[in-house]
């Protein structure tokens, strides 16, 4: 085979593994569940702390004494069953929304709780991303400008900010390009809960890596020692995905990322196209526990790979 015939048969195999990437997406939102049927789980976690499943990510409750902090809004039609979950352990107003990134999982709900009068915060780059519209590097879908009920109103650029109700206080960290541009991770010392958004799964599955939107895997390692740092044995790691976990899931997971990240800093360091590492599948062993089908392997593949190649 020649070179240019190589390469062709090459960028047709890429062509092939997008377009099944874009009609896999395409029928898990055609499969996602009637929100009217959802029923949200309240984990208590101490402290006047509680933790949230619903249909999105993992939501956290924080209740003071003149307040609720709350981290992260799931989606829209959920927002008076969440509100209900809520008051069942305090009437209290909900003062502060915390968006730990941009992804519709997370800020969904903003306007409905900006409109109920919660201040919602998060890093600046949240902000600029709601208010541009985005589009996914993976399948090109592409979000539309957010409502303005919708845009964080209570922004922060690097390093951490605290916001604090009467009696509880929470710290925002910003992971600097891990899942997104636009990561926080917020730490509750009176609790020892550390909440770590999509920056961490525990539902042992590859996470989802938005290059396009500035991640990479180099901030989700990062992000994930600070996290084994902060810990102790006893801290309770609350992710966006899966349940309460502990340092072992964390220390598991980071492994996991750390070894994807050599092997892929390996191959692009030789030249290795994009099409070349798909071909060459550099994760297969991996795949076994973190796959959860072929899809997901492909995509990791081209997370990782672009991590390496992103602006």
């Amino acid at each position: 085979m020649t070179p240019i015939n190589d390469r062709i048969n090459r960028r047709i195999a890429l062509v092939q593994l997008t377009a099944a990437t874009m009609l896999a997406a395409g029928a898990a939102r055609a499969q996602r569940p009637d929100p009217s049927l959802a029923q949200i789980k309240t984990t208590d976690l101490g402290h006047k702390t509680y933790m949230l499943e619903g249909q999105g990510g993992n939501i956290l409750v924080v209740i003071g004494d003149d307040g609720i902090i709350m981290v992260d809004a799931e989606l829209a039609p959920l927002h008076d069953k969440i509100k209900t979950a809520i008051a069942d352990n305090s009437n209290l107003p909900i003062k502060y929304l915390i968006d730990t990134h941009f992804h519709g999982e997370q800020t969904g709900g903003n306007a409905p709780f900006h409109r109920d009068g919660a201040i919602v915060v998060a890093q600046d780059n949240v902000r600029v991303r709601l208010l541009a519209g985005t589009t996914n590097g993976l399948n090109y879908n592409k979000s539309l400008p957010a409502h303005p009920d919708a845009i964080p109103t209570e922004t922060y650029v690097g390093g951490t900010k605290t916001v604090e109700v009467r009696g509880r206080r929470a710290l925002l960290t910003h992971a600097t390009n891990a899942h997104t541009d636009g990561d926080s991770w917020i730490h509750l010392a009176d609790a020892d809960v550390i909440f770590t958004g999509d920056l961490f799964y525990n539902n042992d599955r590859y996470p989802m890596i938005d290059y396009a939107n500035g991640g990479d895997i180099r901030g989700m390692i990062r992000a994930n020692e600070a996290f084994l740092k902060l810990a102790t044995a006893e801290t309770k790691i609350v992710s966006s995905r899966g349940a309460v976990a502990g340092k072992a899931q964390v220390a598991e997971f980071r492994d996991m990322l750390a070894t994807a990240r050599d092997r892929m800093a390996a191959m692009v360091g030789k030249g290795t196209t994009e099409e070349e590492a798909l071909a060459a599948k550099p994760f297969a062993d991996l795949d076994a526990k973190w796959a959860g089908n072929d899809r997901d392997s492909v995509n990791f593949i081209r997370m990782a790979y672009n991590s390496f190649k992103r602006s």
